[in-house]
């Protein structure tokens, strides 16, 4: 049996991540297909890709059809990616926020597709350094479809490599500890972090409501109708003064006109319209 995946199954693979994630797997994206699914093969004692495509396709398995989809989803993260968003949270949005609100207010903050929790995290420890009582006046809710990045997101446990990708020295001295080969995040931080599984296509749960959303780099594995369908739910579910960061190369623009883009610290966000 030929181990080469067939356009009829790189097709089919293509089509159970959209009808059950929405992303959208362009043609020329089988390297990508080919080396996400390899191990999931291998795992099984199968020769190759195909040979799981053909396996599925024969017997139905919801358990691995979620295995596949799962290990097609862009799990790319680190701390302080693209900095930013991360510095106009306490520079520019809290501050706002803070002049708006009765004193003590919760925050809430929602880290959508959170991958294994650094942003969440990043998040937790900015506003521990810099908000009095944050412990208590911070919510941070961290959704993904993936279950294994959930489970990662509430371990709060990070391998060297991991912790080496953008997180300041003296920030792991003080918000985490030694735990064998890896480095855990203070129980004070990981009681801030609520994460749970979440499928940003779907019909969303009644969260919130959020003060700011990070909903970084998702919409780019969108086409145009659900990216905005997406935004519409997320805005359903933020307060009419919140904040919204997307990625660097996403925007609402030309998507759902119930946003507006305002400067940001260096960089900009978006709130909703008065009245959407």
């Amino acid at each position: 049996m030929s181990t080469a995946l067939a356009p009829t199954a790189f097709d089919w693979v293509c089509q159970l991540v959209r009808r059950e994630s929405a992303i959208v797997l362009a043609p020329g994206k089988e390297y990508l297909v080919e080396a996400r699914l390899l191990p999931v093969a291998r795992s099984l004692g199968l020769a190759g890709v195909a040979e799981l495509v053909d396996r599925v396709r024969a017997r139905p398995d919801p358990a691995l059809s979620r295995r596949i989809v799962e290990a097609l989803t862009t799990n790319e993260t680190s701390w302080f990616r693209d900095g930013d968003p991360f510095t106009a949270l306490t520079s520019t949005v809290v501050p706002a926020l803070q002049a708006a609100r009765r004193p003590g207010e919760v925050l809430r903050i929602w880290s959508a597709a959170c991958s294994s929790g650094q942003e969440a995290y990043t998040v937790a420890m900015l506003l521990a350094d810099t908000l009095p009582g944050a412990a208590g006046r911070v919510k941070i809710t961290a959704t993904d479809l993936s279950r294994e990045m959930v489970a990662r997101t509430r371990a709060g446990l990070f391998s060297q490599l991991e912790v080496n990708r953008g997180l300041p020295a003296s920030m792991l001295v003080r918000h985490f500890s030694r735990v064998g080969t890896e480095w855990e995040v203070a129980p004070a931080l990981r009681a801030m972090v609520t994460a749970s599984e979440l499928n940003l296509a779907a019909p969303l749960p009644r969260l919130g409501p959020f003060d700011v959303v990070y909903l970084r780099n998702v919409l780019i594995y969108f086409d145009p109708a659900t990216k905005r369908d997406v935004l519409q739910r997320v805005r359903r579910l933020m307060r009419p003064d919140g904040w919204l960061f997307l990625g660097a190369a996403e925007t609402t623009l030309g998507v759902d006109d119930t946003w507006e883009r305002v400067p940001c610290g260096r960089g900009s966000a978006y709130r909703p319209t008065r009245g959407a």
